[in-house]
């Protein structure tokens, strides 16, 4: 039997605060920019079920519980009962915490609180700039404050993410925009854009990506298709686009995590079997194929190292979402990793260890969290 004693999620968003109907509920579930087909809701999809399956026992209630009478439970617990009781049940031990997103979501503090875990910060590249741009009313202002912003997140978060290779087309080049492009990008955007306004302006992306390189901090990147990112159309080609700028930061001491390769993970599990310094995360690869999860997995470990792989929900919004990427990855692990253990192929002891690398050994030794 394969377990694995404690799960460190390398990449996941807070949880809301509120109360939530059913229709809001949903509405987490599903993350698509439109409603549900007619006559069906969004837990009739993988996801749906794999809430049905694993969060109801968390709360007093039987597996496969319905929608209404679930949900009904949850109303009755109220909202922080209810998320203290599924946080509590997923045995994760360690959230790193994009904190980039928006919506009163609860930020690691209050999810370490709520899950009786640590918790960290991983800061999001283009909300930081956006942030400094707001309160920066010149070039040399801008450029100075968001060097300096960079550099002072880099001391106490866990990690940068960006989405800029899913929402911004071509992978980012293969090198640094020389100084005038960047002096001129920067005046461009002061000139045009609204307070709270995103970053898309490509050359100060490329910018802000290489200046994070130079912290060492390691850089998450989004890598696959979906999401609330890509609302409003996405480029589409996922990882193979970073394999430019992988090749270009290979030996500078910089790691980079390709997120959320899904539909792309065979490929992201490829670009981190081609660069020492390229890891890929599991996260909706597995949360997202529910009953499937554990032919995605064996997919990923035909292609990348062992060492190479990282356990993460990416759940966002709902608690349930953490139990589910959780549940889901366990199941897969014991299927796919026990599988080769009963027949032979494998010892029992070799998956059992390469069970923990997965679960929590990589994103340790990736982000240096037994030294924090």
């Amino acid at each position: 039997m394969i377990e694995t004693t404690t799960l460190v999620d390398q990449n996941c968003h807070g949880v809301l605060r509120t109360e939530l109907g059913l229709g809001t509920f949903e509405a987490q579930l599903g993350r698509t920019a439109g409603p549900p087909a007619a006559g069906t809701t969004f837990f009739d999809t993988q996801t749906g079920f794999a809430v049905r399956r694993w969060c109801p026992p968390l709360l007093g209630l039987q597996p496969h519980t319905s929608p209404a009478g679930y949900l009904a439970r949850r109303r009755e617990l109220g909202v922080l009962e209810a998320g203290r009781r599924l946080l509590r049940g997923t045995g994760i031990t360690t959230y790193l915490v994009d904190t980039g997103l928006p919506g009163d979501l609860t930020g690691p503090d209050e999810i370490a609180a709520a899950g009786a875990a640590e918790a960290r910060e991983i800061v999001r590249l283009e909300l930081l700039a956006q942030q400094v741009a707001d309160t920066s009313g010149t070039v040399d202002s801008l450029l100075a404050n968001l060097a300096h912003a960079v550099h002072t997140a880099a001391g106490s978060a866990v990690a940068f993410v960006s989405v800029t290779a899913l929402r911004h087309g071509p992978a980012p080049a293969s090198e640094p925009p020389g100084p005038g492009e960047v002096r001129t990008a920067a005046g461009r955007w002061l000139t045009r854009r609204r307070v709270g306004g995103r970053l898309t302006d490509p050359v100060l992306l490329r910018h802000l990506l290489w200046t994070a390189v130079a912290t060492g901090l390691p850089l998450q990147l989004h890598a696959g298709g979906g999401g609330e990112e890509c609302r409003g159309g996405c480029p589409d080609g996922g990882p193979a686009q970073i394999a430019g700028f992988a090749a270009a930061t290979a030996g500078l001491g910089t790691d980079l995590v390709l997120l959320h390769g899904r539909p792309y993970h065979r490929h992201a599990a490829r670009l981190a079997g081609a660069f020492p310094h390229v890891y890929v995360d599991l996260g909706p690869a597995l949360a997202h194929t529910g009953a499937r999860a554990a032919d995605a997995l064996a997919e990923m470990l035909e292609l990348a190292p062992f060492g190479k792989l990282l356990y993460s929900s990416g759940a966002r919004g709902l608690p349930e979402l953490h139990v589910v990427g959780a549940s889901v990855f366990r199941q897969a692990l014991a299927r796919v990793l026990g599988g080769w253990a009963a027949d032979g192929s494998w010892a029992l002891a070799d998956a059992q260890r390469v069970a923990e690398m997965i679960a929590s050994g990589n994103a340790r030794r990736v982000y240096g969290l037994d030294e924090k």
